[in-house]
Parts: C-alpha cells; structure tokens; sequence
C-alpha cells in the first residue's frame, strides 16, 4: 500500500510539473510573440490611397501648399499605410469644369477643395458629399467656426470653411506719400484721385479681365453701394431684379471708368496673375482684390520690392447709396468638402478625420494668417490675433474689418450657377468692351434670373 500511495504521489508530481513547465513555455511564447509584435517584425499594414483635389497652384500660393503639405504629412504619420496623391488644379477650373463633371459622373476626389453657397448645397442634395456632423461633434469642433451656414444643408453640415477674406483696394503707399494723400473717406475724393493718376500717366486701377469673376469684384462692391448690401441675396428670391435703377447705376460707373481710362488698357488679354504684376511694377496705383493677395507682399514672394508700401482701403461711401456705405464683402466660402464614398471604408474614414483634425485647429489658422493672409475661419480670442500680426499692411485690413458694420457675400454664392455663368462669361466683358449697355445688361441678367428662379420653384 505503502507502494501504491509513493507512486501515486509520484505520477502527480511529474503531472504537475508537466503541467507548470507547459504552462511556462505557453508564457515565454506569449512574451516572445508580443516581443515581436512591439518590434522591427510588425506587419505593414496594407497600402491605401487618398486623392486630394486642392487649388494651391501658382506662385502666389505656394505658402498656403506649404501649409496643405504639412497636414498631408502629419496625416499621413498618423493613419498606417495611407499616400496622399495631391492633384493641384486652378480654382475656376475646379469648381465650374472638373469637379462638375466628376460629380455627374459620381466619382469626385476622396478631399477636395469645395465652394460652400450654392454648391455645397447642390452636392450635398445629390448625396455626393459626406455629413461631416457627427465627425466634427466626435472632434469637439462644430462650434469652433464663424460661420458654417455655406456649408450646411438641412442641418447637417458638408463642407469646412478654410479661411475668409475680404475686398477693398490695396494702394502704393509710396505714391500716395508723394501725392500728400490718405486712403479716401468719399467716393468724389475717390474718383479725384483716379483722374489725377491717370493725368500722371499710370494706371489708376489694375486689370485682368480674361476671367470674369476678377473685374465683377468690384462692380460687385459697387452696386452694393449703389443699391445696398443686401440686394444681391434678393435677385434669388425674386424681391429684386438685375434691372433695379441703382444697380443699372453700378453697371454705368464701372463703365464710365472704363471709358475714362482708369483700368489697364487690354484687360481683357490678361489673366489674374498679371494682375498683381501690374500693381507691384508700379505701373498700376492701385488693385482691388481679395485680402489673400496680402501673402504676396512678403519676404522671398513676388511682392518683396514692396514689403511695407502697400496699404488697404475699402471702398469709400457713395453720395446717395443705398443701405450701410460701410460694408464690406467678407467671404468664408472656400474650403474642403469630402466624397460621401468615404464613408464605406473605414480606413479612408479614419484618414478623413485625421486631415480635419490635423487642418481646422487654432495652430493652422494662425499659420494661414500670418504666412499667408488668410483670415480666420475658426472663432479666436482678439489678443492671439493681435499678438500674431507682425506686418503693417495686415493690420490695416484688421481695421478696415472692424470699421465694417455690415459684411456682405460675394454675388457668386447667392445667385444660381447659370446667373454667375451669364455675369461672368459674357455680360462684365460686353461691359467692358462697350458691346452691351448697362441697361441691356440688367435686362439680359434678369432674364436668366427669372429663368433659374422659375426652376427652383
């Protein structure tokens, strides 16, 4: 018995023991494979592609590619196998030709650049853009912007303003030195100073007008004054026609002006970039544009020559206008929108989100003021922003800004596509090149209104 109980005791040890040493290579095999895991031997994950449709193409944009590159790269460290494909594309081109068709078409890039009124909201009806609502809740940003209302279709938003900016004149301080002049504070003051650069021999006002859209900034400004800020976002709704008397007013100054010979003769052979060519030769005193054009009168940019001689006015009240004198175009309009295919697969979902974190915070608006003169997009505290200005010019749009007691949207985003196609691509150069009046032109304008609003009924 004795015997019995020994190997009994025996066969349990070794079963134990067997069991212990099992159970400490199970271990050690455990730890070597999470070793491995946590070292060189991980595997890669598979390789994905993003497309990414932006318009910083130029010489103008390079700090604003320069900031697009930066998220790319920091995305793409965050998100395991991930390669942007960046396809550069100028602005117009983008929004009226290419991304139009590839919507139609159903396959728009994964990120591109996107124009918030009207078409966020056409693309958005369609199903073609993904609902960034619950990403940028999930992200504590949703009431981190100025606005969002471009972008946002029956509550729920598709699209993310990248920056805004506004219109005025940017002037040659230096000629204006010479000449004992301030910026004007009435539009006969203004119109004094036109004729006497132009009794100098310079341009009074610099011009490019192969693309419509560059010389309907200003007439845009102008028939604001004329017939009011708010106007504009009447011709839509049918409260105002094209043809009221105080735009026709607006139409009749621009081309009073162009037959004084205040623009750049041969305007209509000139594309935006020699826009600023014109201005920073010295040939043109001044340039009305938008205030992103401020990036080009910096350090190492085309501007250079003219770092700390170019100011910023905006356009001075009109004798009997219409409405607020003081307001200024501001547009928050431009930014990304992102392909609704998206969100069928779940890595590039994690990619988008990554670029919208990585984009829309308070370190990337600051860099898109100061190095590039984009204005903020994103609510920020008034003492960041002052603290972050460095250059003369940038605080004197700041105050044009705060001087302004209505901001008014740019007509492109308040009227339908085909309105913006007739100003754009045959009424302002008809204007220009005296082949229509103004009358005919508010006329053939309201026609093609009234045909866009009868579709929209």
């Amino acid at each position: 018995m004795k015997i019995k109980r020994s190997l009994i005791l025996l066969m349990s040890f070794c079963l134990v023991s067997s069991l212990m040493l099992t159970a400490c290579e199970s271990t050690q095999t455990n730890v070597n494979a999470s070793t491995k895991t946590k070292g060189d031997e991980i595997p890669k994950a598979e390789p994905f592609e993003l497309t990414l449709r932006h318009t910083q193409v130029g010489k103008d944009k390079e700090k604003r590619f320069a900031i697009l590159n930066d998220v790319v790269k920091k995305v793409e460290s965050e998100v395991d196998g991930l390669t942007f494909r960046l396809d550069g594309v100028e602005s117009d081109v983008n929004r009226k030709e290419k991304l139009r068709g590839e919507m139609a078409a159903g396959n728009p890039p994964d990120i591109f650049d996107l124009f918030g009124s009207p078409d966020s909201k056409i693309y958005a009806k369609e199903g073609k853009l993904l609902d960034l609502t619950p990403i940028i809740e999930e992200l504590g940003i949703k009431d981190k912007f100025s606005s969002l209302e471009p972008f946002t279709y029956k509550g729920q938003v598709y699209g993310l303003p990248i920056g805004g900016s506004a219109e005025g004149f940017f002037y040659n301080k230096d000629y204006f030195d010479k000449k004992g002049w301030k910026p004007p504070t009435t539009f006969h003051e203004f119109e004094k100073m036109l004729a006497a650069i132009k009794a100098d021999g310079k341009v009074p006002i610099a011009a490019a007008s192969k693309d419509g859209w560059v010389p309907l900034m200003i007439t845009n400004h102008l028939w604001s004054r004329t017939a009011g800020p708010d106007i504009t976002a009447k011709f839509a709704t049918g409260e105002a026609k094209w043809t009221d008397p105080n735009v026709i007013k607006a139409f009749a100054k621009h081309q009073e002006w162009e037959n004084k010979g205040y623009f750049k003769k041969g305007e209509l052979g000139f594309e935006y970039p020699e826009y600023t060519t014109q201005f920073t030769s010295g040939d043109a005193i001044l340039m009305y544009d938008g205030t992103w054009k401020s990036s080009v009168f910096k350090k190492s940019e085309s501007g250079a020559s003219m770092v700390g001689k170019v100011g910023f006015f905006n356009m001075p009240p009109v004798e009997g206008g219409v409405g607020d004198q003081t307001a200024l175009m501001f547009n928050d309009n431009n930014g990304y929108g992102f392909s609704s295919a998206v969100a069928k697969d779940p890595r590039k979902l994690q990619a988008v989100k990554s670029f919208i974190k990585n984009m829309f915070n308070e370190d990337m608006q600051i860099r898109g003021l100061v190095e590039d003169g984009v204005l903020p997009a994103m609510k920020m505290d008034v003492s960041v922003l002052a603290s972050s200005i460095n250059d003369t010019l940038m605080k004197e749009i700041v105050e044009v800004l705060e001087k302004a007691e209505t901001k008014f949207a740019a007509f492109d985003s308040l009227v339908q596509t085909d309105v913006t196609s007739e100003i754009s691509n045959v009424q302002i150069q008809k204007l220009i090149s005296n082949q229509t009046t103004p009358e005919k032109m508010g006329e053939a304008l309201q026609k093609v209104q009234d045909e866009a609003n009868s579709l929209a009924e």
